[in-house]
């Protein structure tokens, strides 16, 4: 395996993913001297991925599909790059809701099913489908993957991401980043056809429902009204008619309460938004409309507790996530480290480490650049999270391929002899289901690199190498 190479460079599939801040106000800003704009009404969008015998679980579940949900729907289906596609022709057959095939700059609206063309990367701006010619590469393309991901940023607590039949895993990263940013989903359950796409993303613990078609029209119909997936505040979802503001505010103090008595921590002090999102989700999950029948609910309910807590501790995470960041670190903190005396060992604490991607990348980075600064050091790396799950997944460093396909074998770094390459060789060609590795420890650091991981607080010395 020798001479075998690794990099962070991150291929094409994120970096073409649309992520101005300008063009996204839920995370911030317009350019300076741009005239605002009121943003569109929000409403529930549906991302529905599919692949072979996807087609036939679509069709079943718009026969049971009300004509009025007030939702969209776009359809992102494996298609074959070198044909026209009849899909939405097709779909109309089965359907009243109007179908168009996407073109550029298309604002999804209610009450209408839309489909992704042949050959394309889709993606969603401010409401607005945007099309790209894709790109070609070595592994497959993640079609589902590359337009979940950017409907969880673009509508957060109102995307809906739903996996029909299909084979091979695309479709569980951006089903984890619309439950990660509130939103709901839903998985074909052993009614599908070719069940490896829906069953990736629900071992990966990413699906809220597992249903038949049907049942996931129905749960859809149901869910579409609530005032969490319509884009109503956190605050607003609960109080019925009548019922005093002040009670709606006990019930989430009741709810906060019995979670810390469950859990050990205390989330009184974290953003409110985030925390009612979190809560406003799990009781439309729960099919409750007040915070103080879904804190009833939890007395003695330590599955749902556990459930609760779980969604409180999601957060987006994958190597090499903020690639400004890690340049910022390669060029301002990085030298910084490696000028100290070398005799000095150079400690990191990474809080927060969620399934231990960022603590990787952080080792990997950091060798990278000492390797081409002629600076080798020793680096012990610390990471930690409240998350005992969490810290297991880290502990354990292995990964699907879905998760690692955008590091690349061509980087500077080359691994020692006794790295097995043969997991991420497959990863890189593009095997379902290929777990990797990343050895911050022996294989990418040479044994210069320890990544310690410890349990919820710091330690400042000691460390095991991995």
């Amino acid at each position: 395996m020798e001479g075998e190479k690794v990099s962070r460079r991150r291929r094409s599939r994120r970096k073409n993913a649309p992520t101005d801040d300008a063009e996204n106000p839920a995370r911030g800003g317009q350019q300076a001297g741009s005239e605002k704009k009121p943003p569109p009404a929000q409403f529930p969008i549906v991302g529905i991925g599919a692949s072979a015998g996807g087609l036939e679980a679509f069709t079943e579940l718009l026969k049971h599909l009300p004509l009025d949900t007030g939702m969209g729907f776009v359809l992102v289906q494996h298609l074959d790059p070198q044909h026209e596609s009849a899909l939405p022709q097709l779909l109309a057959r089965a359907t009243s809701i109007p179908v168009s095939e996407v073109t550029n700059n298309l604002r999804v609206e209610p009450n209408h099913i839309y489909v992704i063309p042949p050959n394309t990367n889709l993606s969603l701006v401010r409401g607005v489908l945007k099309l790209q010619p894709r790109q070609a590469q070595r592994v497959p393309h993640h079609s589902v993957d590359f337009f979940f991901e950017s409907l969880a940023r673009d509508q957060r607590e109102c995307a809906i991401g739903v996996i029909l039949s299909g084979t091979a895993n695309d479709g569980m990263v951006g089903m984890g980043a619309i439950k990660a940013e509130g939103g709901i989903t839903f998985a074909q359950d052993d009614s599908a056809r070719y069940d490896s796409m829906p069953r990736t993303a629900i071992a990966a613990g990413c699906v809220d429902f597992v249903l038949s078609p049907e049942h996931i029209a129905d749960e859809l119909a149901r869910i579409a009204k609530h005032p969490y997936v319509a884009g109503h505040p956190p605050e607003r979802v609960a109080p019925s008619a009548g019922e005093k503001e002040s009670a709606a505010k006990n019930g989430f103090k009741q709810i906060l309460l019995l979670l810390r008595n469950h859990s050990g921590v205390d989330f009184s002090l974290y953003k409110s938004n985030t925390i009612q999102r979190r809560i406003a989700r799990r009781m439309l999950l729960n099919k409750i409309n007040r915070p103080d029948a879904y804190a009833n609910s939890l007395r003695g309910n330590p599955k749902e507790l556990s459930a609760l807590y779980a969604d409180m501790l999601i957060s987006v995470t994958a190597f090499f996530r903020n690639p400004a960041a890690f340049d910022v670190l390669k060029e301002k903190v990085f030298p910084k480290l490696v000028e100290q005396q070398r005799d000095q060992l150079l400690r990191v604490w990474v809080l927060g480490c969620s399934s231990g991607q960022e603590a990787y990348s952080i080792a990997m980075a950091f060798v990278e650049f000492a390797e081409q600064a002629g600076q080798a050091r020793k680096l012990q790396l610390f990471a930690t999270d409240v998350s005992e799950a969490l810290l297991d997944n880290a502990r354990a460093g292995f990964y699907a391929e879905s998760l690692v396909h955008d590091l690349s074998l061509d980087g500077p770094y080359q691994l020692p002899q006794h790295a097995d390459l043969s997991r991420s060789r497959r990863a890189a060609e593009g095997a379902a289901d290929a777990p990797l590795r990343p050895q911050a420890g022996r294989v990418f650091v040479s044994r210069r690199v320890r990544v310690s991981w410890l349990g919820r607080g710091p330690v400042c010395d000691g460390g095991q190498e991995m």
